[in-house]
């Protein structure tokens, strides 16, 4: 059985992303993003202007990309298909609106839901899913 956190309530959901990332970049954490192609490349864009003191590490591999090897250690790994990101990675962090594949793979799940009425309704139904499925919910209540 497995386990996600719900971090829900968000207003900038991309922003959140931002903090947690960098949050996760320093404790050290190996992470997967998954989301549509869009989501991904403002998340990446993001990532390098949300805070000027700070980088954070990351490779966005979309659309069938091939990444060279030398960036396969890079610990955020921003992708449509959680199993192609390489090596070991402990957490899996999702901005889409479908359950994402590979769940088996990650130790922790992080599903992120905004406060805009679409997302979180498919944030309710990835709710009810991962509850058929056996999974124990942790929520988050984000209080921005």
């Amino acid at each position: 059985m497995g386990k996600v956190e719900f971090h829900h309530g968000i207003p900038d959901k991309i922003g959140y992303a931002c903090r947690l990332l960098r949050k996760a970049y320093r404790s050290g954490a190996s992470v997967v993003v998954t989301a549509d192609d869009a989501t991904l490349k403002t998340l990446d864009k993001q990532l390098w202007v949300f805070d000027e003191q700070d980088f954070v590490p990351h490779v966005l591999s979309v659309g069938g990309k091939t990444v060279p090897e030398r960036q396969w250690a890079t610990p955020i790994w921003l992708t449509t298909d959680p199993a192609s990101a390489p090596g070991e990675r402990q957490i899996l962090i999702n901005l889409g609106w479908e359950i994402p594949q590979s769940l088996d793979r990650y130790a922790r799940l992080f599903e992120v839901v905004s406060t805009q009425p679409d997302d979180r309704q498919q944030g309710r139904r990835r709710w009810k899913q991962y509850e058929s499925m056996g999974w124990q919910i942790q929520p988050h209540e984000v209080k921005e």
